[in-house]
Order: structure tokens, then sequence, then C-alpha cells
């Protein structure tokens, strides 16, 4: 189905539910207990749902609410049920990252969000963020390292594979490599594996400017591979990602895109050839010149890509391109700068297909992007096949904009 939006003021946009038709695959399922293989290990970065009586509560990004007040508002059902959608479709979850606004939330409501996660018995399995919020005080690298190790236990006992988030107490104490390389690894020695590691750019969190000094990196991922499986890499940079891919391929390690601009052709790489792997917490793994996923974008476009990904499973690359080559344009402009507003747009396009009652974030962060750019976001979903329902996804649309959009913002 095609429908069409006027947008007084502006140029219509036309939504449609068809565009993945032509693609489809005959018998193919996307229910949770055909557990549909993908080729590669993909996990979308999964976001929260507030309740609508978040509306009243006068939290914005000038003015945030403490933890505590935020955790009262999450939609713990609709939250869930977005999980056990994503599963469905072929992808593990990533759970209390940056999508779901870990660092706003803090510990208590994200050590929920792991055990609830963990509870869903996820056919695709979940990585959960291990982070030091818990503690009272860091006064030491010391203090930091055993931390980390606290819930890189507390992520395995609820059955997840923990990743450890990058950690902003490090640059903002001026750590230097060494330190790097003893924080990381005492709470790599302190703990059981399977570990991967997160490396998160300054255009995600300032404070990670200058983060991994010189060879730090590459010696952590090098202390213990049989327990460090990888990491995620969110640098924007697809040259850097695919030379350290390579680098750390001889030990069995594996890279998860966190590129949000580059992850088609980082996902599909530079060859098909693959090698069977040790299991990552359970979950099968193969190797190859290519990258697996952990994307906060997925979360947005997991109909279409689940897809794409299939194609690329039997062999047919051009309909993988031709399914996420749009998909892509439209994480380009959902992570446009400022790129940590990113889940603004991920949250809209939920609440345009119909799987959440409404748009909110936490500290109301929806209206850090303008009318224009949530028109925008939409015209290019309905390009990559992530509008579900038209019908549905234009009654929203004109109640956005018969409400103002943004509050009369343009």
């Amino acid at each position: 189905m095609q429908l069409s939006i006027e947008i007084p003021g502006a140029t219509g946009i036309t939504l449609d539910d068809s565009v993945l038709e032509p693609f489809r695959i005959e018998g193919a399922s996307v229910r949770s207990e055909t557990a549909l293989a993908l080729p590669r290990r993909c996990f979308a970065a999964s976001h929260i749902a507030m309740l609508p009586g978040y509306e009243a509560v006068p939290h914005s990004l000038e003015h945030p609410g403490d933890a505590e007040e935020i955790a009262e508002w999450i939609d713990w059902d609709t939250s869930m049920a977005f999980r056990r959608r994503l599963d469905g479709l072929g992808f593990g979850i990533a759970e209390a990252m940056d999508t779901a606004q870990r660092f706003e939330l803090g510990w208590a409501a994200a050590s929920r969000l792991i055990e609830e996660t963990g509870q869903l018995g996820l056919t695709n399995g979940f990585v959960g963020a291990a982070s030091a919020d818990h503690a009272d005080s860091i006064e030491s690298f010391g203090d930091l390292s055993r931390a980390i190790a606290e819930q890189i236990a507390f992520v395995q006992k609820a059955g997840g594979i923990a990743i450890i988030l990058p950690q902003p107490w490090m640059t903002l104490h001026g750590a230097e490599e060494a330190d790097y390389v003893r924080v990381y690894c005492d709470a790599i020695d302190a703990s059981e594996g399977p570990i991967l590691l997160h490396w998160l750019g300054a255009p995600f969190h300032a404070a990670m400017e200058g983060y991994f000094p010189g060879e730090s990196l590459r010696t952590i991922l090098a202390h213990d591979p049989a327990k460090v499986r990888g990491m995620k890499i969110s640098m924007l940079d697809q040259e850097l990602e695919e030379s350290l891919r390579r680098s750390i391929a001889a030990d069995d390690q594996v890279i998860l895109t966190g590129d949000d601009y580059h992850f088609v052709p980082l996902i599909q790489g530079h060859s098909q050839e693959s090698r069977e792997l040790p299991d990552l917490g359970g979950l099968p793994l193969r190797g190859g010149d290519y990258s697996h996923a952990l994307l906060g974008i997925l979360n947005a476009i997991a109909a279409p890509a689940s897809l794409a990904l299939q194609h690329l499973g039997r062999g047919d690359v051009d309909t993988y391109r031709q399914i996420m080559d749009p998909c892509e344009a439209l994480g380009r402009e959902i992570f446009k700068d400022p790129v940590q507003r990113y889940k603004s747009g991920v949250v809209f396009l939920a609440w345009l297909n119909g799987h959440q009652p409404n748009r909110m974030l936490v500290n109301h962060e929806e209206n850090a992007r303008s009318r224009e750019d949530y028109l925008r976001i939409a015209e290019l979903a309905s390009l990559a096949g992530v509008i579900e329902d038209a019908e549905t996804a234009s009654g929203r649309l004109q109640e956005f904009l018969g409400a103002g959009g943004l509050q009369g913002r343009s």
C-alpha cells in the first residue's frame, strides 16, 4: 500500500509498506521459533519505551531527571516486547547500552533491563553492557577494574555475554596507556569469558576523545584471546575497522561493527569465505574478512536487514545491497550530527510503525531534532522498506504534524 501525505510548507511524503515484497524469500518466516540462521552474528541495540504519563514530567536535556525518577516511567512491557520482536527477526539483543540511554539511566534500571532480557529466553541471545556505575565512588584504577568485573559477573549470571563499556572516568582522570592496560586486564583476569570490548568514538560521547591511547587496545585484545572474543568498534571509520579486523583474526577474535555510516560494506566484507570459530557464549560463530554487527540502527531497520542478511547467507550479494543500501542512507540521516541524538530517530520509527504508544525518550530527547529531521527520516524509512503498515504510519505522521511537530518547531 502507498499513501501520500501532503506536508504544509514542504514536499509531500509517500509511505509505502510494499517495498520489500519483490525481495521476499518463499517460505521464509520471521517467527523466533524458526531460529533464523543469519550469516553474521548480529545484535540489535534496543531502546526503552516510556509510559504515557511521562509527557507531563518536566525533564529535559538542559534539566535532566535523576535516574531513580526516570526509572519510574519506563514502560517495561513495551520495551521487552520490542526485544522479542528483534529476536524473532534473527537478531540478538545488545542490552543496557547507549541506545537504552545507559548514561542517563544508571545501574538500577540497567540491571533490571539485563535481568528481564535474560528471562526472555531469546533464541539469538544477548550482550549485556558492563560498566562501573553501581559503585558508590571510584577513587582509583583498582576500584574501576573491580567494579567492571562485578558487572561482568552480573551480566553472565543473567545469561548474557558481557561487553565492557568505555569508561569516561579514564579520560576525565588523565589515564595513560599503561593505566588502560592495567584496568582492562585486571578486570579480564578477574572474570570468566566470553567478554567483548567496546571502543566508542567522540561523536557519540565527548569524553571518549583519546580513548585507548597508544597500543593499549591491541595489548588488551592480545592479553587473553580465548576469553576476550572480540570487540564492538564505533569509530565511524571503515578503514580503521577493517585493519583491526584483519589484525585480530589470527587469534579467532571478531569485530562487531558499530559503524552506522558504513555497516553495509563492513558486514558484507571482502570475501564470503568463512570458517567455524569457537562459539560465543553458546552461540555459533564463524569468522572471515567481514564484520559481525552490534548496531543501534538495526533496531530501526530490523525487518529489511533480516531479509537482506538471509539473501547474503544464500550468496546473493546483489540483493543484499539492493535492500541494505537504502537502509544505510537512513542510518546516515538518523546518526547525523549531533550523532548522540540518534535515539530520537530510532524511537520515532518504532512509534511510526505502531510498536510503542508514544515517541518519548528519557529527558525528552525527542525534542532535540527538528520537524524537518523527522520528516526526512520518515521519507528515507519508506524508501528503505522500514514502514510496516502505511496506514498506521500515515495516521501517526499526521498526528505528529497536527501536534505542530515538536511543539511547533520547524
